[in-house]
């Protein structure tokens, strides 16, 4: 049975292989716009930034140099019910010097579209094992009406054991300030 977590609680997973589903839905006829929705994943070393580009993974950039994390690809859209977005991970192949995973969820040309994380609803993050049995799930709740980046997410390592946190914390300056942070 799935663990519902709260924004700030963390859980231990102990699956070596899982994915990592994410979703949301946004009010288009909000804006007249669609939403484009990307979820991005930053690999990130003892010092809080990636070692290269390379560990940043996104559509343009599917997997990581180790092959630990594999983005499925970008969903234009976020139409349907479930994950819009998945990423395999792979903890087995992750290299010694990724202390942190990171997923954030920005919004594609938020600034130009007039677009934020207050017309996105019903926004969640799980993870689900090979079996595809959701293990852990968080689900935001908060009302982001200026950001168009939110962390949901992170998977950190402390004493050789991977614990995932409900983290649920967004920016202003879409993925550049994210890009800003672990670079």
């Amino acid at each position: 049975m799935a663990i519902n977590l709260e924004k700030g609680q963390r859980q231990s997973i102990d699956a070596p292989k899982f994915t990592v589903g994410l979703g949301w839905d946004s009010n288009s006829s909000n804006t007249g716009s669609s939403f484009d929705v990307d979820a991005s994943v930053f690999l990130v070393g003892a010092n809080g930034k990636i070692p290269n580009d390379n560990h940043f993974v996104y559509y343009n950039n599917l997997k990581s140099p180790d092959e630990a994390v594999i983005h499925a690809g970008d969903n234009l859209t976020g139409d349907g019910d479930g994950d819009d977005e998945k990423i395999q991970i792979d903890l087995s192949k992750i290299s010694a010097d990724v202390h942190e995973i990171s997923f954030v969820v920005t919004i594609h040309q938020a600034e130009t579209k007039r677009q934020n994380f207050g017309q996105i609803r019903n926004s969640f993050i799980r993870i689900l094992d090979q079996a595809n049995t959701e293990l852990v799930k968080y689900e935001l709740d908060e009302d982001f009406s200026i950001e168009t980046a939110v962390e949901f997410g992170r998977l950190y390592k402390r004493n050789n054991e991977w614990k995932f946190e409900a983290v649920g914390i967004g920016m202003k300056g879409g993925l550049q300030d994210y890009l800003n942070k672990y670079n």
